[in-house]
């Protein structure tokens, strides 16, 4: 039974059982948690995160048992867990196009998995599953926070009287 229930937080309530972008699809459980998470002040955000990151490891590693040790598609916890990452303490993600960039962002880097994402990758068990997911999901927030103060520095500002 234990072994049911660790499957099915790993395949991400079977989204990543898809045959088709199994990882993109599992991730969009990313979204209604990010949106929850920054509706929370930002200490709560990075302490969800941490322990929602370590307690990924030793699921998506006991699921990764059942494919010969590998990062399997359908294992998609990683994936979930680690995008809220991409917009953790971004206000403005609140907005839903701003979210939809993030989610943008982030599925790219992670299917793309440039340098230092791919190095991450082969790191020992668990580890190595989740520790890419959330190099991608920093390097997406670098970006969206970069992009969000960038669009912020266009807009006019208005005065007060």
């Amino acid at each position: 039974m234990l072994d049911t229930f660790n499957f099915w937080l790993a395949t991400g309530f079977g989204l990543g059982l898809a045959t088709v972008a199994p990882g993109t699809f599992g991730s969009l459980l990313g979204i209604p948690l990010a949106w929850w998470l920054l509706s929370r002040p930002v200490g709560q955000q990075g302490i969800v995160m941490a322990v929602l990151v370590v307690l990924a490891m030793p699921v998506c590693h006991v699921a990764a048992w059942h494919y010969d040790g590998l990062d399997h598609g359908s294992i998609v916890a990683d994936e979930y867990v680690a995008f809220p990452l991409a917009v953790i303490g971004l206000a403005a993600a609140r907005h839903p196009l701003v979210i939809a960039l993030g989610f943008g962002v982030y599925r790219f880097f992670d299917a793309l998995k440039p340098p230092p994402i791919h190095l991450t990758e082969h790191m020992h068990g668990g580890f190595g599953i989740v520790l890419d997911d959330v190099v991608a999901a920093l390097i997406t927030w670098g970006i969206m926070a970069i992009g969000l103060k960038l669009w912020q520095r266009r807009l006019p500002q208005r005065s007060v009287e």
